[in-house]
This record gives C-alpha cells, sequence and structure tokens, in this order.
C-alpha cells in the first residue's frame, strides 16, 4: 500500500437538526455516507467538496469551517489504498433542489449501474449503524457527543 486517497465530505445540518445523506448503490454495493467523495488532482479541499456537491445534488454551498480530518488508519475497500477523510460543516448558498427520500436507498426510476438517493435524519436520531464507513461513523460521534 503506497497511495493514498483523499476524501472530503460536507456535513449539511438543516435547522430541524437533521443532516443530509446519500444513500448509493455502485456496481451492486450499496452504502451510506455523508455527501463528497474523492479529490482530483490539482484540486484543493474546498473546492473539491464544493464540486462534489455540485454534481451529487446540483447545490452550491459554503464552507463553515473544517470539522475533522482522519487522525487514524483506514484502508479503502475498494481498493489497496490508505484513505484520509476530511469533513467540513457546510451550508448551502441556494435552495436545495433535489428529490428527498423518506426511506433508505429509494431508487425508484433509476435504471443506471451507479444509483444515489438522499434522505435527511435527525443527528440525534441516527446510529453509527446507519452508516456504511468507519470514518462517518467516527464523525457522527463527534457531532453528538459536541453537540453538533
Amino acid at each position: 500500500m503506497d497511495k493514498f486517497n483523499v476524501r472530503v465530505y460536507g456535513l449539511l445540518i438543516n435547522e430541524a437538526g437533521e443532516i443530509l445523506l446519500t444513500d448509493e448503490e455502485i456496481k451492486g454495493y450499496k452504502f451510506t455516507k455523508f455527501p463528497g467523495g474523492g479529490l482530483e488532482l490539482g484540486e484543493g479541499t474546498i473546492d473539491g467538496l464544493k464540486r462534489e456537491f455540485l454534481e451529487e445534488c446540483q447545490l452550491n454551498i459554503e464552507v463553515i469551517e473544517h470539522y475533522y480530518t482522519t487522525d487514524f488508519f483506514v484502508k479503502s475497500l475498494f481498493s489497496d489504498e490508505q484513505l484520509l477523510s476530511i469533513y467540513y460543516k457546510v451550508k448551502p448558498a441556494e435552495s436545495l433542489n433535489i428529490k428527498i427520500a423518506i426511506q433508505p436507498f429509494d431508487f425508484e426510476g433509476q435504471q443506471t449501474e451507479n444509483k444515489q438517493s438522499f434522505r435527511w435524519c435527525g443527528v440525534n436520531s441516527l446510529s453509527t449503524n446507519d452508516l456504511t464507513f468507519p470514518v462517518d461513523k467516527y464523525v457522527l460521534e463527534l457531532l453528538k457527543e459536541s453537540g453538533r
């Protein structure tokens, strides 16, 4: 293992104390995570996060503050790379205009191999079992301990 995979994620929490989650299916593998993804070569972390939100949510965001950067070893589930995940608190710069699902993995009408849906979940009612990836689970615990 001699490569790093840098990931950037946004913690978008609404006035009701709900955080935006994305449910995805890629090549038959289903997972739930915070919106965001891989940093591209030549891209800064904030620019990468803004690009990811535009691609995934069709949403321009403002970064409020850095929240957390991985400080323990995590191997990628998808490759032989070490993950470095960076989380920012964000807010929408415009109205969110995507379909919001009620149930997890609501891919109704999506016929592509890669599927995605979004939903709001109360931070306090969300469990680490509701998230797929270890760093997301850790960040959820930090959010709960800090009261957001």
